[in-house]
């Protein structure tokens, strides 16, 4: 089962990039998964209301043309649900055995367009905080490389 992290904007900081690096390298003995980035609006000038959600939008059309009909979507939201890691590595061993393809989907420094969430079959807050972006990727990778591990009934304490 294929898992895919599509995210708004590119992993600028080096630390970031280090870090997604490093858990996509320790997923690879567990998983195929892949961080497909899309591109991020350049902010306005003048933050206005409709400036900022023409920008969600346009992030969102392109969110939307990667994804295909058969994928289950996951959404990350603020306000969305929260699972523990053992909830989570549930819903993981469940795709993985349905060979569901799962793609997360992380929206830009706006959020994610109205589109994108109804589409999403589900949607999940990795925390109750506003996180970085760039950070939320990193944190969902360890998430799920965490879920695999609670999976294969091996330690993990890194």
């Amino acid at each position: 089962m294929p898992f895919t992290i599509l995210a708004v904007g590119k992993q600028r900081e080096p630390f970031y990039a280090q870090a997604m690096q490093e858990y996509l390298r320790r997923l690879s003995r567990y998983c195929k998964i892949t961080v497909k980035e899309i591109q991020d609006e350049k902010e306005p000038d003048t933050r206005s209301e409709a400036l900022l959600q023409k920008a969600i939008e346009a992030e969102g059309e392109r969110l939307m043309s990667a994804i295909r009909d058969q994928d289950f979507v996951i959404a990350l939201c603020i306000d969305a649900p929260q699972k523990t890691s053992e909830e989570f590595s549930e819903l993981i061993s469940a795709w993985h055995n349905r060979s569901v393809s799962a793609v997360f989907v992380i929206g830009g420094s706006n959020g994610l367009s109205e589109k994108v969430i109804k589409r999403a079959d589900m949607k999940l807050s990795l925390s109750n905080m506003t996180l970085p972006h760039q950070l939320a990727r990193v944190i969902l990778l360890e998430q799920i490389y965490r879920s695999f591990k609670i999976i294969s009934g091996e330690r993990y304490h890194k």
